[in-house]
């Protein structure tokens, strides 16, 4: 496996409100993401979430005293910022943006955000009034004027049982945008193209051959890909998931289908995902009626679907191309079989009993190097991770020039 990149550095800011409770979610992601969070607390964050909370959740001290003695130069006031990359406040109160925007100084996270050396984010959480009023305004135009990014608020229903916009972005959007503000990412001006879900063939006008693919790990994959900073192109069986933001959903029904929109994107991408779970099999001939239940035996004819990876990878100028595998027996050497014949860089396998319909899964990734087992977790956690490994091998792919040629080294 490939060595992980250096953390990036949040210093998460948490000031008084009822959404004081999504910053520990936030806090949970944004260390799920592999990114070190420092939490820094105004008095009135405590009284809504406890410190202990977000320290659990951090690993970290949760700062909250102007004046405690924490650095050795007695600067802690201003050090806490100097390592971060990002300061982001989440939520951030009415009052809080009013002494941000006046440049007050009089608690310690007031200070760590005028006294920075990075960028700040904040996400504005109050009454729809309050958000309404033309001093926030004021506040809100001043600070964009700054240099301070805005995240939201959204509108909807409010703890206080009103509605209108000054709710907090709820935290997956924050970390979104986080991710966006901290640069491009590792697959940056990539074009990444995946399959995922099942393939429905049809036998009459109502029934089909299919499986049970619920289409989570080709999403969880189309997610990770866009975090990473890729283009991305999901062709997509039938499944009842909505596409992860900033992808191009392709939807798709049968095999032919699948692999006819596979070739119209394919020029473009630099990288083929191949995770639908494909039917292997179709009826010869599909009846234009339904077909009425009777005592006799049903006789289909089946012939062979298309191979959409190995049609790609075994082509001359292919992209990098990643395979799944789902068996059911001898899944190792089943899997390294498949991989080698068609020709593939890289290869995810997986227990078919479990992984299939599931929320979770444990992947067992083959390369050049090996097998490479992942611990068991949620499948956007595999899909991180399998993105993560497979970013080097594509930048070695790339340097080596095996893109031009017809066969991948697989020695």
């Amino acid at each position: 496996m490939a060595d992980s990149p250096k953390p990036r550095r949040i210093l998460l800011g948490i000031t008084g409100g009822i959404a004081a409770y999504k910053a520990a979610v936030l806090c949970r992601l944004l260390v799920k993401r592999g990114m070190d969070v420092q939490v820094v607390m105004t008095a009135a964050a405590q009284r809504f979430v406890a410190a202990a909370t977000l320290q659990a959740l951090s690993g970290k001290p949760v700062e909250s005293d102007l004046w405690s003695d924490r650095t050795p130069n007695g600067m802690g006031h201003i050090d806490l910022s100097r390592d971060r990359d990002l300061i982001v406040v989440a939520p951030a109160s009415a009052d809080f943006l009013a002494r941000l925007a006046g440049g007050r100084a009089d608690d310690l996270l007031s200070t760590l955000c005028l006294a920075r050396a990075c960028p700040l984010a904040v996400a504005p959480a109050m009454n729809w009034q309050m958000w309404d009023n033309p001093a926030t305004g004021r506040n809100v135009a001043q600070l964009r004027a700054d240099g301070v990014q805005i995240l939201g608020p959204d509108s909807g229903v409010q703890a206080c049982g009103e509605t209108g916009e000054g709710r907090m972005l709820e935290p997956e959007d924050i970390l979104r945008q986080v991710e966006s503000r901290l640069g491009p990412g590792p697959l940056a001006g990539r074009r990444v193209l995946l399959t995922a879900g099942p393939t429905f063939e049809a036998i009459d006008v109502v029934r089909g051959i299919t499986n049970r693919s619920s289409g989570r790990m080709g999403y969880a994959l189309a997610q990770a890909a866009r975090e990473a900073g890729a283009e991305v192109t999901l062709v997509s069986g039938p499944v009842a998931l909505a596409p992860p933001p900033g992808t191009l959903l392709v939807p798709v029904e049968s095999a032919a289908q699948m692999l006819a929109a596979v070739e119209a994107h394919v020029a473009r991408c630099h990288v083929f995902i191949g995770v639908a779970a494909v039917a292997d099999y179709r009826p010869t001939q599909i009846c234009k009626q339904k077909l009425k239940k009777s005592t006799q035996t049903l006789t289909l004819e089946l012939e062979p679907t298309e191979d959409i990876l190995a049609t790609l990878s075994t082509r001359p100028g292919a992209p990098f191309c990643v395979g799944f595998a789902a068996e059911s027996q001898d899944l190792e050497r089943y899997a390294e079989e498949k991989r080698r014949r068609k020709q593939l860089p890289l290869l995810a396998a997986n227990a078919a009993e479990t992984a299939i319909g599931a929320q979770d899964n444990a992947l067992i990734l083959f390369d050049d190097a090996g097998r490479h087992p992942l611990p068991r977790g949620p499948k956007l956690e595999q899909a991180r991770l399998l993105i993560a490994h497979m970013i080097p091998l594509l930048e070695r792919w790339e340097r080596s020039g095996a893109h031009t040629h017809q066969e991948p080294n697989l020695q």
